[in-house]
């Protein structure tokens, strides 16, 4: 169960899009934005997913030698075929290292360091690449003005190793889903349900759509159980955990492990007024974000957690 993060790395686009500029294409006000979501900003990227996560992964690597394994941790493909990895492979210009993805949307990034710990501990690899990149500003839906003012463009990436020690790092794991709560988070074009030759296929259906309301009031009673649950299931209390890693959903989601998950606040990553929800990639953006200024350091207790389309709920308790 031992394994260390040796490497970080993080993408965010050079173009800033500010909620005054957001406000007007889905007809809303600069206070409406920032009063629903907290987003004041978000970066909108000129560049494809594939470009961006070998960017961080360029960054995460720092001329180490190639890992063993790379795995595409992102919410959204580049294409359907073949798997988005492959292209970050070759943006990254290393041969010969199997790829392939884990996908649990927004959750995906925390699914594969779960994935790659196993893989590790098994001794089948010894050092693993994830890398997330999305591009949420593509799918937004003007008709949806809460959803499409939290969407933004980033990209993370972490390299993973066995580490040399008999103390354990990876502490804990869960994760559920809910799939009554399917409907509340959708992409529902591109696949065969509503595939885009199908005549009754629309645009609309190629867009991201949310129900926010509906999946705060279902996933905050989720937190709060898994969060008692967590400390319950562990020798570990709330005060043992140096930072919660949360998935930068909103500023009401984030706040939310504060108010309910009784939390300090100043002990909560919170990235989303700069960055807005870039759907998995908000996770490890988070993650990589405090260990390049600081904030993380070696010893320090991380207890990741989120929720994702499905509806599906994680969390990970992890010594950095």
């Amino acid at each position: 169960m031992s394994i260390q993060i040796t490497g970080a790395g993080i993408y965010l686009p050079d173009k800033i899009e500010k909620s005054k500029s957001t406000a007007q294409l889905i007809n809303k006000s600069e206070d409406w934005i920032i009063s629903k979501t907290g987003v004041k900003e978000r970066r909108i990227s000129e560049i494809d997913v594939d470009q961006m996560g070998a960017i961080a992964a360029a960054e995460a690597l720092n001329n180490k030698d190639e890992p063993d394994l790379i795995i595409n941790a992102s919410g959204v493909p580049k294409q359907t075929i073949p798997d988005t990895s492959v292209f970050f492979q070759r943006e990254l210009g290393i041969k010969n290292v199997p790829c392939f993805s884990i996908h649990g949307t927004c959750l995906s990034f925390l699914i594969a360091l779960n994935n790659a710990r196993a893989l590790i501990n098994s001794n089948i690899y010894k050092k693993i690449l994830i890398i997330s990149s999305d591009r949420g500003s593509i799918g937004r839906n003007p008709n949806e003005p809460e959803s499409a003012a939290l969407l933004g463009d980033g990209a993370a990436a972490i390299l993973v190793e066995k580490e040399d020690t008999s103390t354990n790092s990876f502490h804990y794991w869960k994760m559920n889903t809910w799939s009554s709560d399917a409907e509340l988070t959708e992409v529902r074009g591109g696949g065969t349900f509503k595939h885009p030759l199908d005549k009754n296929t629309e645009l609309n259906d190629n867009l991201f759509t949310m129900d926010g309301p509906a999946i705060y009031k279902s996933a905050r009673k989720k937190a709060y159980k898994m969060v008692l649950d967590t400390f319950k299931k562990t020798n570990f209390n709330k005060e043992d955990v140096s930072w919660v890693i949360p998935h930068q959903a909103s500023l009401k989601a984030i706040n939310a492990y504060h108010e309910y998950g009784k939390f300090e606040k100043d002990r909560i990553i919170n990235i989303v007024s700069k960055t807005g929800n870039c759907v998995a990639a908000s996770m490890p953006m988070a993650l990589v974000t405090a260990i390049k200024d600081g904030r993380v350091k070696r010893g320090d207790l991380l207890f990741f957690i989120g929720t994702g389309a499905g509806l599906s709920m994680a969390c990970a308790l992890v010594t950095y």
